[in-house]
């Protein structure tokens, strides 16, 4: 379990089978997503080829974050918010600058994360790709433009995704102070790494709770 601060980033390595948890702790946080394959980070995630897979614009419980080579990276296994962004990109100062004027060029933006934690393992600008926004609610109108609103997400939300082979999660906790998408003001949120078997036993105890209170309840 790690706490990442508002507007930091955080990276990990995540083995094949492994379950990464994202949490919303306080509500209305976007969270900027990339995946590489660990062993060829030339091999990355793909909006084009993830919203062909499945499609959907939107991410949530079963969908599969796709590669550029066609061939799944990680796969969405639960999902208490609903829906999650693939088309609104992640905030730079260049378009800070364009969208909301030249005084915003000093602000803190997710190319900065993504750059700067992407370093760590040989990743440069041009390996930064179009990502995903865990939480971000971005809608798209019937005339096919976009919009950046009020989340729809709440404390205490949260997804999953199961890693389909060993990948590095690069991950910017999104310092956008200029539009909806953190509510205009940036929070914590959790990244939680666990083996799936673990998750599994905990859902099956779960399970067999249930099953033992619903059967008491009858007698």
């Amino acid at each position: 379990m790690t706490v990442v601060p508002a507007r930091s980033a955080w990276s990990a390595l995540i083995h094949r089978g492994e379950l990464l948890t994202v949490t919303d702790l306080h509500g209305n946080q976007a969270v900027d997503f990339l995946a590489y394959d660990a062993h060829d980070t030339a091999v990355r995630y793909s909006a084009p080829d993830t919203l062909q897979a499945q499609g959907n614009v939107f991410l949530t419980t079963g969908s599969v974050l796709m590669s550029n080579e066609h061939t799944p990276l990680m796969t969405v296994t639960e999902d208490t918010c609903g829906r999650h962004d693939t088309l609104g990109g992640a905030c730079s100062k260049e378009s800070n600058t364009l969208r909301y004027g030249h005084h915003t060029w000093s602000q803190h933006a997710c190319m900065d994360n993504f750059l700067a934690e992407g370093a760590r393992y040989g990743l440069t600008a041009r390996d930064l790709v179009p990502n995903v926004n865990w939480y971000m609610n971005v809608p798209v109108e019937r005339d096919g433009t976009l919009g950046i609103v009020d989340g729809i997400s709440a404390p205490g939300l949260r997804l999953t995704l199961r890693a389909e082979t060993d990948v590095i999660a690069l991950v910017s906790n999104c310092p956008q102070i200029n539009n909806p998408c953190n509510g205009f003001d940036p929070t914590d949120v959790d990244m939680t790494i666990s083996r799936a078997a673990t998750a599994q036993t905990v859902t099956a105890q779960t399970a067999t709770a249930q099953t033992v209170t619903g059967q008491a309840a009858t007698r």
